[in-house]
């Protein structure tokens, strides 16, 4: 992970965002919602403007944010994007609404464990954007990777999970066990002969996967 002051510094040089994000960004500050940190939403975006995909699938839509900064960035992409809490997927649909891109974001209710049919018919997908159940990443990733292109990529987020992924410093039992469930799919992925994957330390640690 970078420095502090490294970190505040790159943070520094990034642009405003528009008024309906930065209220986002306070409702998730404020109500415990996890959305992207800034930098690495912003790496997460221009590797999207440098790939141009006509399609990105999200596992893990929250309140919509990281969905909205790609449909700003990318205005001709279709975005599928899966949420089961049904609180959030509520707020997002009135974000996405408020916005206008509620015909360039397809939202999909449910447990993205149990979605892939549904998902299957919006695809196949470029990109693959993973924020959801960390525990569950790995499941995740061989479910939808069925669905992505060849060529394509699939970007993960969180996966040095503030560090306790390689520090082992977790304070709880159920910590613990997903500090391991992230440290063996890091592991997992990294020897994955079908990617070609970096782990970069940007953010909560961002996993960028592009498929042979």
């Amino acid at each position: 992970m970078l420095s502090q002051e490294l970190q505040n510094y790159i943070d520094s040089l990034i642009q405003p965002r528009n008024g309906l994000l930065l209220e986002m960004e306070e409702y998730a500050h404020q109500n415990g919602v996890p959305i992207m940190e800034p930098a690495g939403i912003e790496t997460l975006l221009q590797f999207l403007r440098i790939q141009q995909p006509e399609a990105i699938l999200e596992v893990g839509t929250a309140i919509g944010y990281s969905a909205l900064r790609m449909a700003f960035a990318l205005p001709q992409t279709k975005i599928v994007t899966l949420e089961r809490d049904e609180e959030r997927f509520k707020l997002a649909v009135d974000y996405i609404k408020r916005a206008d891109m509620h015909q360039q974001i397809i939202q999909i209710s449910g447990d993205a464990l149990e979605l892939e049919e549904e998902v299957a018919g919006h695809g196949p997908f470029e990109t693959i954007f993973i924020d959801a159940a960390k525990g569950q990443y790995k499941r995740f990733f061989e479910i939808y990777s069925r669905h992505l292109k060849p060529g394509g990529m699939i970007i993960t987020d969180n996966v040095l999970f503030k560090g306790l992924v390689y520090n082992q410093e977790a304070d709880s039992r159920r910590l613990r066990s997903l500090v391991k469930k992230i440290d063996e799919f890091n592991r997992w992925l990294a020897a994955n002969q079908e990617y070609d994957t970096v782990i970069l330390p940007i953010g909560d640690g961002i996993a960028v996967s592009k498929k042979r």
